[in-house]
């Protein structure tokens, strides 16, 4: 800050020491955003010394006027207008007392204090602005918050009206085959041989379908894996294709590459790909019919085949268990492709790319006994 030598009455000269307390009062003005307060007592008290020294005048608001910014800005507005108005009152008194003009005095005065009130109202507009902005900020987070809130709470609503509208629906008619299979069963005579197997798989199929129904029921209602029962995975295989055979299907099974397993939800997409394909063979391959069921695990995923002798497809497109594995498929990334066999029938690709993870003892064994004693 220049101090130029003025012909104000009772002024001493600028010297050294008055260069001197400029530097010192305005030093504190590095402080005026983390601390406005600090650097507003101390520059004013630096202004003061210097005007005890009786050395030209400096415009008060030339100091001022960034650290009642700052203050007012950090919303200490009371210290700023006490600062201001005990500062410019008693400048008035004794400058009243000096030269003995109060008009004079009173015009110089009323305009630094109207420059240091506007300085003081811009800094109340700014913060007010941004406090709003601010405000609303965090009223569309806690907005947005709230609608996933509600979100995950319909969905939840959704997922337990599901669990109740499937188990209202399905769960008394497969235990109602459960048991008259196993009534038949008790019931058949010793010439009745050739029906206990396929007794036996329509029980045990139900007896499956129940237990994974109330596996996915206790999922849907809590949104989570409920009692121990994990998802259904290639270590049930074995089963499947004992069920199909007992339908009267010769199936083979073949295993290539090393069973070292794969990430859970590609396992259990495995396994229901392979589920629907075979129950289409079932349903629409025919009388006669032989199948044959391939794995191929590589070192990035698994390729899946099954391909059937039977009459082929009997119309163009895809039903909903063609789409159904189709988009299990996508969802890991993987792609599944159906159509007419190389020598007729019908023929199930997919390709599921997943991490490796260890499969359980069970579900290995199971695979290379089934692979290994196929008739």
């Amino acid at each position: 800050m220049m101090i130029h030598e003025s012909d104000e009455r009772h002024s001493a000269p600028a010297d050294a020491r008055a260069y001197m307390i400029c530097v010192l009062m305005t030093l504190p003005l590095v402080l005026h955003r983390r601390r406005p307060i600090a650097a507003l007592l101390l520059s004013s008290a630096g202004l003061f010394v210097y005007y005890s020294f009786g050395y030209p005048g400096i415009p008060p608001t030339a100091l001022l006027a960034v650290p009642f910014y700052s203050t007012v800005y950090a919303g200490h507005a009371r210290w700023a207008v006490g600062v201001c108005a005990s500062y410019f009152s008693a400048g008035y008194v004794i400058v009243c007392l000096e030269n003995g003009e109060p008009l004079e005095a009173l015009a110089t005065f009323v305009t630094h204090t109207a420059l240091a009130v506007t300085v003081m109202l811009l800094a109340e507009v700014v913060r007010s602005r941004r406090a709003l902005a601010a405000e609303t900020r965090e009223r569309l987070r806690l907005a947005e918050e709230e609608r996933d809130v509600e979100a995950a709470r319909r969905v939840a609503e959704d997922r337990v009206r599901i669990a109740r509208e499937l188990h209202d629906t399905v769960a008394h008619s497969m235990a109602t085959i459960t048991v008259q299979a196993g009534s038949a069963l008790h019931v058949l005579g010793e010439r009745d041989e050739e029906f206990r197997p396929a007794l036996a798989a329509i029980r045990e199929t139900s007896k499956e379908a129940l237990k994974e129904m109330r596996a996915t029921l206790g999922m849907l209602r809590s949104g989570a894996d409920v009692g121990g029962q994990g998802p259904a995975g290639l270590d049930r295989l074995p089963k499947l294709l004992a069920a199909v055979r007992a339908s009267g299907v010769p199936v083979t099974l073949d295993v290539t590459g090393r069973p070292e397993g794969l990430d859970a939800p590609a396992d259990h997409a495995a396994y229901r790909i392979l589920q629907e394909a075979l129950t289409n063979v079932l349903r629409h391959a025919g009388p006669d019919v032989r199948v044959r069921v391939g794995l191929a695990y590589t070192g990035d995923g698994l390729d899946l085949e099954v391909t059937d002798d039977g009459d082929g497809p009997s119309g163009p497109g895809g039903g909903h268990g063609l789409n159904g594995m189709a988009e299990r498929a996508r969802a890991l990334g993987g792609t599944v492709s159906a159509g007419p066999g190389p020598s007729g029938g019908f023929r199930v690709r997919a390709r599921l790319p997943t991490g490796r993870v260890p499969l359980a003892d069970a579900g290995a064994g199971g695979l290379a006994e089934v692979a290994g004693g196929v008739p």
